[in-house]
């Protein structure tokens, strides 16, 4: 199924219909500020399993999650005072930041190292599915077998047919995948550079 939501301006009705899909632990593919992206409730282990193997991953490769401000990351994730002054500045934008997990995530979601990546986007939609939901959405990026990102809902539609319960059209997005920066370590750590200036980090 396709759903065309506004992406400045997210219909509510929509949303609802969204995230009761999440509830009964559907898979999704939604948009994000950086890419098209595998979503489903955080809570839904069958559906964290779907998207695996939807990926052909090892349940070792890292899984991201969605949250919606800083109040909600610190529900989820140990965060420094440094992480947080860092995090205030950044979010929301383009980044990934890895966090040392806290007891609310599922082990199905963690590293050998008990770390998380998680983001808020800059884009109405996921924040308001999250704010919906009432706790996080996973967030992994789909590619093409040449490795590149889709930028299209529609193939996306046609190429995960089947495989996910719906399709979120908001759009062709120019995709690039977000910058991630460690910070369980000071001072912290580039591990990609993507689409959020990682610049003042690497000086």
């Amino acid at each position: 199924m396709i759903l065309k939501i506004n992406p400045q301006n997210p219909q509510r009705r929509l949303i609802h219909k969204v995230v009761e899909v999440l509830k009964e632990g559907g898979v999704i593919v939604y948009p994000t500020d950086t890419i098209y992206g595998l979503g489903c409730d955080l809570y839904r282990r069958e559906a964290i399993e779907r998207i695996y193997r939807i990926k052909r991953a090892s349940s070792s490769k890292r899984l991201s999650i969605i949250c919606p401000d800083l109040s909600y990351i610190s529900m989820y994730a140990q965060v420094t005072d440094y992480a947080y002054r860092l995090m205030r500045r950044l979010i929301p934008g383009p980044y990934t930041f890895i966090l040392e997990a806290s007891r609310l995530v599922p082990k199905i979601m963690l590293t050998r190292q008990r770390t998380i990546g998680i983001r808020v986007p800059d884009h109405p939609i996921p924040l308001a599915i999250v704010e919906e939901l009432g706790n996080p959405i996973i967030t992994t990026s789909v590619t093409r077998p040449d490795e590149t990102l889709y930028d299209d809902p529609e193939e996306l539609a046609e190429r995960f047919k089947g495989q996910v319960d719906l399709v979120i059209d908001a759009g062709r997005i120019l995709p690039q995948h977000s910058s991630i920066i460690d910070l369980t370590v000071e001072p912290p750590k580039v591990l990609r550079v993507g689409k959020g200036d990682v610049s003042f980090l690497q000086g």
